[in-house]
């Protein structure tokens, strides 16, 4: 008879796209995960896995033993949820990442009435710019801003995202403000950084695209730091437009080039999940709320 519970270990293995992955996330022996592997695999007389040059793939039978794992395992996992929501109320964990930028400035507000809302709700929040975790299995949920979203992932647009070139009125009234694209080589810029992303401006008006390379004089992922740069007359930032919103309301931050549409790392802002991965009651009640709380941002007059 197969092993209901090698057969779940099945689905982590494959989830996990390795050995060595899979027993990090059960805590367990690579050599353990192996053995029952190779049971498994004797026991239904055919090999379930084979290792390709960058992870563990399942064979033909493999993957629809792993099918019918990863519908047991959802129902187990819906059947607990279903018990425990009678006596603890709605309770789980969530694991997030945002990027650094909007995560912090707007995302922190939302996620922090998120928790009074649902304390029973545990987050951990990861404030990074990578996807690569979400498909290694890190977190539940990832929102970014790129042009189009990754294949393979399932994904939810959230808002547009503009970017605008600004300075301190105090620069402006000092230095002046580049007029044209390129008068941006001319002046100090500010702006956001990713590791191992060449930095490029990408402005649009119109039909009309053009891509500038940018050599910035101030470059931080901490964009409270980048705001109170700007604030304090560095330079001329880069940055998404709503940073500096109520700087440009209160006259402190103005802003150039307003004809071009300006983008460093992408246009939108998405919500990124696996498409196979089983979503826990408190996963699904955070993505309703940040999808809900995103709409509203989008259509208020000036985000915040």
């Amino acid at each position: 008879m197969m092993d209901a519970a090698a057969l779940l270990l099945l689905v982590d293995i494959v989830d996990a796209g390795g050995l060595s992955q899979a027993a990090r996330k059960r805590r367990m022996s690579r050599a353990n995960v192996s053995y029952h592997l190779s049971q498994l695999e004797k026991t239904v007389g055919v090999q379930l896995v084979r290792r390709t040059t960058r992870r563990i793939e399942p064979t033909e039978a493999g993957l629809k033993l792993y099918r019918h794992g990863r519908a047991i395992r959802d129902e187990l996992l819906a059947a607990q949820e279903s018990v425990a929501s009678l006596t603890e109320g709605l309770h789980g964990y969530v694991r997030l990442a945002l990027p650094t930028g909007f995560g912090q400035v707007v995302m922190s507000r939302w996620l922090i009435e998120f928790k009074r809302m649902y304390p029973s709700i545990t987050l951990e929040l990861l404030f990074d710019n990578r996807v690569d975790n979400l498909l290694r299995d890190e977190v539940d949920v990832a929102v970014r801003v790129m042009s189009d979203p990754p294949p393979g992932l399932v994904a939810r647009e959230l808002a547009p995202m503009r970017h605008i070139a600004c300075a301190s009125a105090e620069f402006a009234l000092r230095h002046g403000m580049p007029a044209t694209l390129e008068a941006l080589h001319e002046v100090p810029i500010i702006t956001s950084t990713v590791v191992g992303r060449e930095l490029r401006l990408a402005a649009y008006q119109g039909q009309e695209r053009r891509e500038l390379a940018l050599q910035p004089t101030l470059a931080s992922e901490n964009f409270q730091f980048l705001h109170e740069a700007i604030v304090a007359g560095l330079g001329v930032g880069l940055v998404p437009d709503y940073l500096v919103a109520d700087d440009v309301a209160a006259g402190r931050v103005v802003t150039t080039l307003d004809e071009w549409r300006l983008s460093l790392f992408g246009t939108r802002l998405y919500l990124l999940r696996m498409p196979d991965r089983y979503q826990t009651l408190a996963t699904r009640t955070l993505i309703d709320f940040v999808l809900e709380r995103a709409q509203r941002w989008a259509q208020s007059p000036v985000p915040a």
